[in-house]
């Protein structure tokens, strides 16, 4: 390997800001790797950024009674600011800036021109009421394979596609009362099941370098024939699919292209001067891609998003390292946005120090199975490993004062005098006490 490499943290749904559940995840995972790879001398790019096209943007602004673009503006800028409070810095990040939205359409456009995508008819669940077709955000019922409540597009609960018209038991989410129907329609679709034998290779090789549910996941979706993958939505809000009126592109059809184009910025943050999106991924530039992800993502991106790579070109050579992690819970429960049961990220870095915050999620990193934030926990580990340990180092050297030998102290001595020595890390603050 002669390039940089690349870590990506997939973009976040622009409807909100970042809790603790978002940041104990990729975020920190990536910042930490992309700062030991530095210290060793490699060359990193680190890009993420907000995914604007997803219907959750729409589902929140109407459920906040705002506009989906006002939602898009406010929540970039607050995620932004999350990861600079927590220390996390990104070389590109993305947007819903004009060149990405050409860059999409052209693969779209790329993959239909030489048949690698083609039209074929879709079931969706469809509201005659509004005459829309719900996908989604938009629609909610039971995943048929684990039978968790799940939303269509991807079961968050066993990371599986679950295409909305094959939910058990639909429910419109803007009506759960709302009559619904089944309706066939022309989408673009990806064969993913024709590229199967080559991720199923691709990942016998690469199975040393995944976290074991993600193995498992990829093992359960490619045991089975693939369905036909939608790369097109008949729906309003998201990209516009080239030379299909009413229709547009599937946010979850975007990583091949997004992850391109995110080098591609990381690489202009960094200084460098890529000739194209996919520059940095051709097989002559050297890179290896590093993704660090919830493993709810693991489909769209090592699943569809490889296949896709696949029928993109032969000059891509396909990532290998998911390394993908749990659901983070707060006093063991599941983050909620719309229940209040959460920690916004930035307001717990204006009231606990950055590194402590850091350290302890990195202690508390739900990497191989689900961990749980506690406001005591964080206390109590943070003086015991962090705090304490680095305060006797400052206290000794301010009693030192750099005249002669560094003092020395066997196991079991007198603790040093309490000094308000330079350097002294404060503590954090006491456990906050149960409402």
């Amino acid at each position: 390997m002669t390039g940089p490499t690349i870590v990506i943290s997939p973009a976040p749904t622009a409807n909100g800001d970042l809790h603790l559940g978002h940041i104990a995840g990729p975020f920190l995972a990536a910042d930490v790797y992309s700062r030991y790879l530095r210290s060793t001398g490699r060359k990193v790019l680190f890009g993420t950024g907000v995914q604007d096209t997803s219907t959750f943007v729409v589902t929140t602004a109407r459920r906040l009674g705002t506009t989906p673009e006002a939602l898009v503006r406010r929540s970039a800028a607050e995620i932004e600011a999350t990861l600079g409070a927590l220390g996390i810095a990104a070389d590109g990040f993305t947007g819903w800036e004009d060149r990405f939205t050409a860059f999409v359409t052209k693969v779209v456009a790329d993959l239909r021109a030489r048949g690698r995508v083609r039209l074929r008819p879709m079931r969706f669940p469809y509201a005659p009421r509004t005459g829309e077709y719900l996908v989604d955000g938009h629609v909610t019922g039971t995943c048929p394979v684990c039978l968790a409540t799940s939303c269509g597009g991807l079961c968050e609960s066993c990371g599986h596609p679950v295409a909305a018209g094959e939910l058990l038991d639909p429910r419109s989410t803007r009506d759960p009362r709302e009559p619904l129907e089944f309706r066939e329609t022309e989408v673009l679709v990806l064969p993913a099941e024709e590229y199967r034998g080559q991720l199923r290779a691709h990942f016998d090789r690469a199975a040393a370098a995944l976290r074991p549910h993600a193995a498992q996941v990829i093992d359960e979706i490619l045991a089975r024939p693939l369905a036909d993958f939608p790369v097109t939505y008949p729906l309003s809000w998201g990209i516009p699919a080239p030379d299909l009126p009413g229709q547009v592109v599937n946010p979850n059809a975007e990583p091949v292209a997004w992850t391109m184009y995110c080098s591609m910025l990381a690489a202009e943050g960094a200084g460098l001067s890529p000739g194209s999106e996919d520059e940095l991924w051709r097989r002559e530039a050297g890179t290896e891609i590093v993704y660090f992800l919830g493993v709810d993502n693991i489909h769209p991106f090592a699943i569809s998003g490889l296949a896709m790579l696949l029928a993109y070109g032969e000059h891509y050579p396909l990532p290998a390292r998911f390394l993908t992690n749990e659901f983070y819970e707060l006093d063991r429960e599941k983050f909620s946005t719309s229940r209040g049961h959460l920690v916004w990220g930035r307001e717990l870095a204006a009231a606990v120090p950055r590194d402590l915050i850091r350290f302890h999620l990195a202690c508390d990193s739900p990497e191989t199975q689900r961990t749980s934030f506690s406001h005591r926990e964080l206390a109590r580990l943070t003086r015991i490993r962090l705090v304490r340990p680095w305060n006797r180092i400052a206290d000794r050297t301010a009693e030192w004062g750099g005249r002669g030998p560094p003092p020395h102290r066997g196991p079991g001595g007198p603790p040093p005098p309490r000094q308000g020595g330079r350097g002294r890390a404060p503590g954090p603050p006491p456990p906050r006490k149960p409402a």
